[in-house]
């Protein structure tokens, strides 16, 4: 039997009305937060969920890992906002406070008992198949599955969002980043060591292409939706153009009577605000808007092919 995918998954954001109200407790956490950090927990979750989907890794630990996710960043609540809110990079001491977020988080998760299932997401969500991240350094044996999987979802969204302390950068040059911590040390460095050989990257290799799928899937709906937009646009654009037909044919006439007829023509083709005066200016508008558009496609067909290309 075909498993349900998960129905509180939205194209454009997570509702938390959509969830089990057992759940609404610990998404009310995120009530706390400033508003960008409950919007960064909002779409790790987002992420988090449909890479829980494309793992199969079924309905009950979706939803948990998905939670977890929504509260990967409750610790940030401790951390003061002079830091939190900074606008460019942070100082080394300044770094060392965000880090303690993980711990903050945790301990928060623990010490309440509707909370404590999902500790692992605050804990985790910074730790590195090789050992190198924080707050514990431990390795992939160690990492539970939930907190590898939000560490690509996180990572994800940091970069392509435009944090405080972040510049923004495109969704391809993100997941070459994310590529070059799913992988192995590269062969030319790992030749120098035998060691290197056996040490493996940040990320879970695994989880990283169920990323690729999602984004591609995504950018899917995305061109599917501003295509279902330019067939509207289009049709306003043949609309006004018959509008400027009769318009042209009434100028050129000679006769009152044969204006008039044009003019009757037009007046029942106008919609919401349009006038014999502004019509033009609007079909310019949807002329340009239209070309916009197209172009957006374009360089969304572009950004799939490139991150087909991808492989890790």
């Amino acid at each position: 039997m075909k498993e349900n995918k998960i129905d509180f998954y939205s194209k454009t954001t997570l509702k938390s009305y959509n969830l089990d109200e057992s759940i609404r407790y610990q998404l009310s956490m995120l009530d706390s937060l400033d508003v960008f950090t409950r919007k960064h927990s909002e779409n790790v979750a987002n992420i988090t969920c449909r890479l829980c989907e494309r793992l199969k890794l079924g309905k009950n630990f979706t939803v948990y890992c998905t939670t977890c996710a929504f509260l990967h960043d409750v610790g940030k609540l401790f951390i003061p906002p002079s830091i939190l809110q900074k606008q460019g990079p942070l100082t080394d001491e300044e770094y060392e406070v965000m880090k303690t977020h993980t711990t903050l988080g945790y301990n928060m998760c623990m010490e309440d008992v509707k909370l404590r299932p999902y500790a692992n997401g605050a804990l985790y969500h910074h730790e590195a198949l090789n050992g190198s991240g924080y707050p514990n350094h431990v390795t992939k044996k160690d990492i539970p599955i939930e907190g590898q999987i939000i560490r690509v979802a996180d990572e994800f969204d940091a970069i392509v969002s435009k944090r405080q302390y972040k510049s923004h950068i495109g969704i391809t040059d993100t997941l070459k980043l994310l590529i070059k911590e799913a992988q192995p040390i590269p062969k030319s460095i790992a030749l120098k060591s035998i060691e290197s050989n056996t040490k493996l990257g940040k990320l879970n290799p695994k989880v990283v292409r169920a990323l690729f799928k999602v984004v591609i899937e995504d950018t899917e709906y995305e061109i599917s939706c501003i295509m279902d937009y330019m067939k509207y646009i289009n049709e306003q654009i043949k609309r006004l153009q018959v509008i400027s037909n009769y318009n042209f044919k009434m100028q050129k006439s000679k006769k009152e009577k044969k204006k008039e007829y044009y003019k009757a023509c037009m007046e029942a083709m106008f919609e919401g605000g349009e006038s014999l005066k502004n019509f033009n200016y609007i079909l310019e508008e949807y002329l340009a808007v239209y070309l916009k558009k197209k172009e957006t496609v374009n360089s969304l067909f572009n950004e799939i092919k490139q991150i087909k290309k991808l492989r890790v």
